[in-house]
């Protein structure tokens, strides 16, 4: 999972912060979002793109965040420059609209100290990195399962992860999210404690790819 570049030196804090130094972070948090879980709470209801039946989404990328050992920060200080539409449109195959890309550039994507043409980059990469447990996709009819069968089922498909390297959410009893904890070099880690507690649900509803 490591990646062709290098970030600049960083410094840590502790707090959950807005408009914080860029570059100022331990490491990244890679969040991977169950689209139909969001369309059937949200998306549907704001007639998002992402919820068309031709786009076929399953595990979209929320974001990528720089993350403190305890907390995070956003709206971070810096210089880099705003992606441009067509930068926040060619993510929208993996984060499921243009609007997603430039929310996480905006929130967080500034954090990392990168460029914004890095930080997708770096975003991309990490993303296609981690395998999606390939049974979910192959769902045709809704399931009920407890959250741990998810978080199983990526370990499976993943052998560099430990099961306190990733930690699986849930809204509205519903799979929500799977997160991946990485290394500023983008190497797996064990996630920090306000990350790594995970959904404890046993009949948590998962619904099939559309």
């Amino acid at each position: 999972m490591r990646l062709a570049f290098v970030l600049m030196a960083l410094w840590p804090f502790a707090a959950i912060a807005d408009g914080e130094r860029a570059g100022a972070f331990d490491y990244y948090v890679l969040s991977l979002s169950w689209s139909p879980t969001w369309c059937a709470l949200e998306g549907d209801a704001r007639g998002s793109p992402q919820c068309a039946p031709e786009r076929d989404h399953g595990w979209v990328l929320h974001g990528l965040w720089p993350q403190y050992e305890e907390g995070w920060p956003s709206y971070c200080r810096g210089t880099a420059r705003n992606p441009s539409r067509a930068d926040t449109a060619a993510m929208a195959d993996i984060t499921g609209t243009a609007g997603l890309a430039w929310h996480a550039w905006n929130k967080h994507g500034r954090c990392s100290g990168l460029s914004s043409e890095a930080y997708f980059e770096a975003a991309r990469a990490a993303f296609v990195a981690v395998e999606k447990p390939p049974v979910l996709r192959a769902l045709k009819e809704p399931v009920r399962v407890p959250a741990r069968v998810i978080e199983d089922a990526f370990l499976e498909v993943n052998p560099a992860l430990e099961a306190d390297m990733i930690t699986i959410t849930c809204k509205s009893n519903r799979i929500q999210e799977a997160r991946v904890c990485l290394t500023k070099e983008f190497e797996p880690r064990v996630c920090g404690r306000d990350v790594i507690r995970d959904c404890r649900a046993t009949s948590a509803l998962i619904e099939p790819i559309r």
